[in-house]
């Protein structure tokens, strides 16, 4: 293999940069070139490519975003549009292809793998933490460690002010996110959609809390939760006349400097995702359990369910008292 292609796909994760940056470096010392894709799969089939080398890469493993550029791509999910982007990657010489994104992302992968023979191995980057097979997902500590400054701040206010504040978190539709800030946040309650527990229950966790003497409360509600936030904030609202506000952090748990876990993970799962390729290993994604690199088929990714903890869910709700 003398060329490959690397590109990021689907939302943006923290990380994503320092996976590149392993892709180029571990590629380049093995005397392999490497062709960033721009905009992902849109790139891919525009023929949008730009060689890189280690110095291309340099100063890039402490940025946010993805320098590669991302895209939502309708045309890669045609039977012509994934045989367009085949034939792009081979006119220019890559012969594999690393893509870096999430279940979406992974989908197309397979399935340019499957139709086409093209040698792929994916790496997980997304805050959301959901695909099976990997212990954490790039970004995913990024996140949670910027929604917990956002929620330490918010609870600043609502001791002040005497008010109960829900915090509405991303995760897409799981509660990784939200389990792991309620906790480290010290939230009376956190509704996730894997438990979900109906909205009368969380009226009475508020009205138990309010017995005991609390004048403040957070609540924090992953965006899988039916309703969000917001149903979550009129609901107890309705029920008890309490003061209560809603904040929904969004697209700032996804921006901002990667953590030191989110680099070394995703220079880890880089490095994996060449060295694989190196090896004729394909359709898999690289995927770190208990610090070891594994390699995961694509399709299990997202045919495997992969469960929040139930320890945590039950040190949560022990830890609200």
């Amino acid at each position: 293999m003398k060329r490959i292609g690397v590109l990021t796909s689907g939302g943006d994760a923290p990380g994503m940069n320092a996976a590149v940056r392993a892709v180029v470096r571990t590629a380049t010392a093995r005397g392999i070139e490497v062709m960033g894709v721009k905009r992902g799969y849109a790139g891919m089939i525009d023929g949008d490519f730009v060689k890189l080398g280690a110095r291309d890469v340099a100063n890039t493993i402490q940025r946010g975003g993805t320098i590669l550029l991302t895209a939502r791509c309708k045309p890669f999910m045609t039977l012509e549009g994934r045989e367009r982007a085949a034939k792009q990657l081979r006119s220019v010489g890559i012969e594999g292809l690393v893509v870096i994104g999430g279940d979406g992302s992974f989908h197309g992968a397979h399935f340019l793998s499957v139709e086409h023979g093209f040698p792929v191995v994916g790496v997980p980057g997304t805050i959301d933490n959901d695909l099976f097979g990997t212990d954490y997902t790039i970004g995913y500590d990024t996140a949670v460690n910027t929604a917990l400054q956002a929620i330490d701040r918010i609870r600043d206010t609502a001791a002040s002010h005497e008010r109960l504040f829900i915090i509405e978190v991303m995760g897409r539709h799981a509660g990784f996110i939200a389990l792991d800030v309620g906790i480290a946040g010290g939230a009376e309650d956190v509704l996730i959609p894997e438990r979900p527990e109906t909205l009368d229950e969380v009226v009475e966790i508020v009205r138990a809390s309010a017995a005991k003497g609390k004048t403040s409360s957070i609540i924090i509600v992953a965006e899988g939760y039916e309703g969000g936030g917001i149903k979550v904030m009129e609901a107890i609202s309705k029920a008890t006349g309490l003061d209560a506000r809603v904040s929904i952090l969004g697209h700032v748990q996804r921006g901002g400097s990667p953590s030191a876990r989110d680099r070394i993970l995703a220079s880890q799962m880089g490095y994996g995702a060449v060295e694989a390729l190196l090896k004729g290993i394909s359709d898999v994604m690289i995927g770190v359990v208990h610090d070891k690199t594994v390699h995961v088929p694509l399709e299990e990714t997202w045919t495997k369910r992969k469960d929040v903890s139930l320890e945590l869910r039950e040190l949560a709700k022990t830890l609200a008292l």
